[in-house]
């Protein structure tokens, strides 16, 4: 728990790597085009729960486990966004299914030390290219409901991305009250 609360406050955050294709704005929402590094992630997966208790069970999780709740003992320092993959229902609104991942951050990647908890699980994903708004303020199911829905609206109909699916981001910690950087992304086709 310690090294958790040590991660989060004292250390400094490693940003998933990505590079700009191209930004755009329609319908007064600023959105950009990236291409994200593949990597493996933790991840933890829960069902049965509304978004916002899954998401902030499952993310207390991956803290616990970069904060050295794993075989090897290491704090590996934090990294973001922490991503959440959010599953819509046909009306917008999101099913009660999340998983929640975080980048192993670029020194244990090789190696990813084992979880402590069983339900995390260590998951080599590919590079992908997404297209991405960004907000503030402290995030709920709500905000990304209501930016993912203007988002698609900006992207219109020429844009081909993936629909049963999109994530929903969070770069900082629970204790910074300002400033603070949230995104949606949907993943290109």
């Amino acid at each position: 728990m310690l090294g958790m609360i040590k991660n989060s406050l004292l250390s400094t955050v490693e940003t998933w790597p990505y590079r700009v294709l191209s930004k755009g704005e329609k319908e007064q929402l600023s959105y950009e085009e990236r291409e994200c590094e593949g990597g493996q992630f933790a991840v933890v997966e829960v069902t049965g729960k509304p978004f916002d208790e899954a998401s902030k069970e499952a993310a207390l999780k991956l803290l616990k486990y970069v904060g050295g709740s794993n075989d090897k003992g290491a704090g590996m320092g934090m990294t973001a966004p922490v991503s959440i993959t959010a599953f819509p229902a046909e009306d917008g609104s999101l099913q009660q299914k999340v998983k929640v991942y975080l980048r192993i951050p670029n020194q244990f990647q090789a190696s990813p030390p084992c979880p402590s908890d069983e339900s995390i699980k260590i998951e080599e994903r590919q590079g992908m290219t997404i297209y991405s708004t960004q907000f503030g303020g402290y995030a709920k199911e709500v905000d990304y409901v209501n930016y993912a829905a203007k988002l698609k609206t900006a992207l219109g109909s020429e844009a081909a991305y993936r629909k049963d699916f999109y994530f929903c981001n969070g770069y900082d910690p629970p204790m910074k009250p300002y400033g603070r950087r949230n995104e949606v992304w949907f993943v290109k086709e």
